[in-house]
């Protein structure tokens, strides 16, 4: 048995296991962040609907206040970096509609990265197999 191969493709399967792990993470991220978009999108919608209405709105340790919404048909958005754009209804279901598309898109992305490390993991666990029967050991079985 070739030992610096078998210690290199161990070294690889761990190195691939931890990014497969880290994709799986950023994917429920996205998951979730698209849930987040749409659930928005629902409530923009209901708004939109339904100019004034009650609500509550938490204000910190499981506490809420009960408070009245008045929709002048505005949106503030956060876009990151401290910055707060004010969007009319329209706009900012555009806006969070282009989001949910964006990262659909990086969605794909992760999965081709996904599929493409579970084939290499697999190559590298057939090959330390190959290595270990040739010098009669069983196989690794994973």
């Amino acid at each position: 048995m070739n030992e610096d191969e078998a210690t290199q493709l161990m070294q690889e399967m761990k190195t691939l296991d931890a990014y497969l792990d880290d994709l799986y993470d950023y994917e429920n991220t996205f998951l979730t962040s698209i849930k987040e978009c749409s659930a928005t999108i629902d409530s923009i919608r209901s708004l939109g609907q339904k100019p004034e209405s009650d609500t509550l709105v938490p204000i910190g340790a499981g506490a809420y206040i009960a408070t009245k919404i008045f929709s002048d048909k505005k949106i503030a958005l956060s876009i990151g970096a401290g910055v707060v754009l004010e969007k009319d209804f329209s706009s900012a279901l555009n806006f969070f509609e282009s989001r949910i598309k964006e990262m659909e898109v990086t969605l794909q992305g992760i999965a081709a990265k996904k599929q493409k490390t579970a084939i290499r993991l697999e190559q590298c666990r057939e090959r330390v197999n190959q290595l270990m029967q040739s010098v009669g050991l069983p196989d690794s079985g994973k």
